[in-house]
């Protein structure tokens, strides 16, 4: 008799259970990654009205890691379950290294975004900077960007002096006259071209600047109601941007200590859709391309498979 009580219990806690899940997520809280530079617009306003929070109906806590190479390890530990605004370059490592990583959907593209800025205005071709000291960030939009510029003269990065620094070290050392040229994206890039320096080149025609939003497989499968509950909220987020640009520049700059017209006029840079298209892989096997002959990756990679759409 107390079997049968015990069974008849547990088949209605597994009904209850079923039931909650139902009628929520298959989760009970979400971590995802806030990061607001150069340019992160869709992060900030979905913070600031709490649209993942609303959308899914659990708490959302937020992971201030800018590192890429740290945000795709997150990812892999578990302790982040959505990458919210991750470089091309930093996705293409980790799974070029084994780990599960996919590509839910695009988060922005801003070639002309990523620029290269010297105080000398000789600078206009890939020869002139024979020999010249080139400060920027290495593994990202911004390396990619002086190795394609190089090589559209048959020359490669070992013909410059290039020195490894992130971006607000690259433009003090420009400042400072310890760099003939910097390689800046977002605010930096901005100042740097109202202060009158001189624009070696931007991204435009060289490389995509690929920015984009992702998972794990694993999390993926486990978690169906999740991701199409992501994907709504992602589309809220650009319908309140679209809703309002002037309130989104307004709320971005008071996050990125500029002024509201800088950050319209940045934005005019930025393409923040959300659909993956072929456009978008292609520029991901150009980037994985880059990272192979740069010796980042230990041998090519193709790029096939690492979006969710190639997996549905």
């Amino acid at each position: 008799m107390k079997n049968a009580i015990a069974l008849f219990l547990a088949l209605c806690l597994t009904l209850a259970l079923s039931c909650a899940l139902a009628d929520g997520l298959s989760i009970d809280h979400l971590t995802v990654t806030y990061v607001t530079s150069p340019l992160n617009i869709p992060s900030i306003v979905e913070k600031e009205n709490h649209i993942f929070e609303n959308t899914l109906g659990i708490p959302v806590d937020y992971a201030e890691i800018t590192s890429g190479a740290d945000q795709t390890q997150a990812l892999a530990s578990g302790d982040v379950q959505l990458l919210y605004a991750v470089g091309g370059t930093s996705v293409i490592l980790s799974a070029a290294n084994g780990a599960d990583i996919k590509v839910l959907n695009m988060y922005s593209r801003a070639p002309e975004a990523f620029c290269m800025y010297s105080k000398d205005d000789s600078l206009t071709t890939p020869e002139s900077l024979r020999g010249k000291v080139i400060a920027g960030p290495a593994g990202t939009n911004l390396h990619e960007l002086l190795v394609a510029y190089l090589n559209t003269a048959g020359m490669t990065i070992d013909d410059v002096q290039y020195i490894s620094m992130g971006i607000p070290e690259s433009k003090a050392a420009l400042d400072g006259g310890s760099a003939d040229v910097a390689l800046l994206g977002g605010a930096a890039a901005y100042n740097a071209s109202k202060q009158g320096y001189h624009l070696v080149a931007s991204g435009k025609g060289l490389i995509k600047a690929i920015i984009a939003v992702a998972v794990t497989q694993a999390f993926a499968d486990a978690h169906p109601d999740v991701i199409a509950a992501l994907s709504e909220a992602e589309q809220k987020i650009m319908d309140t941007i679209q809703a309002d640009p002037e309130a989104a520049y307004a709320l971005a700059a008071s996050y990125l200590d500029l002024t509201p017209d800088a950050v319209r006029d940045m934005a005019a840079a930025y393409d923040f859709s959300l659909a993956i298209t072929q456009e978008d892989k292609a520029g991901f096997q150009n980037t994985a391309d880059f990272m192979s002959a740069s010796q980042m990756i230990d041998e090519p990679y193709d790029v096939i498979g690492l979006f969710m759409d190639d997996a549905r």
